[in-house]
């Protein structure tokens, strides 16, 4: 099948992996992941809903990814100190590389689309 159907209450149905920065990344708060992921392809292209509470660490990218935000608010900060707000609606694209740091005011659900 080419075509994959994701039904619009299939969060509430499956179970998400938890999860959180690594301990030596955090800077602030108690930030807690839940993943659900919807595709994946071996080795090669992730797609899926991430979830996270506030919190801020530092993440540093070897893989590119697009995202969109549907609800709450982020801050992705560039290792340059150049600072981006995200809200519902909002996407972009972080490429292999990139280093600054995730910082999430409000709790953020994103979609995501991850490539190796």
């Amino acid at each position: 099948m080419s075509l994959m159907l994701i039904p619009a209450d299939s969060l509430k149905t499956s179970t998400p992996e938890e999860g959180a920065p690594a301990p030596e990344r955090l800077i602030w708060g108690d930030p807690r992941f839940l993943t659900w992921d919807m595709e994946t392809q071996p080795g090669d292209l992730y797609a899926g809903v991430w979830q996270s509470t506030p919190g801020k660490w530092r993440i540093e990218y070897s893989e590119w990814e697009y995202f969109r935000m549907l609800w709450g608010v982020s801050v992705v900060t560039e290792e340059n100190g150049e600072a981006h707000s995200f809200g519902p609606g909002d996407s972009a694209i972080l490429r292999p590389g990139f280093k600054g740091t995730w910082e999430v005011l409000q709790t953020t659900r994103k979609e995501y689309v991850i490539r190796l």
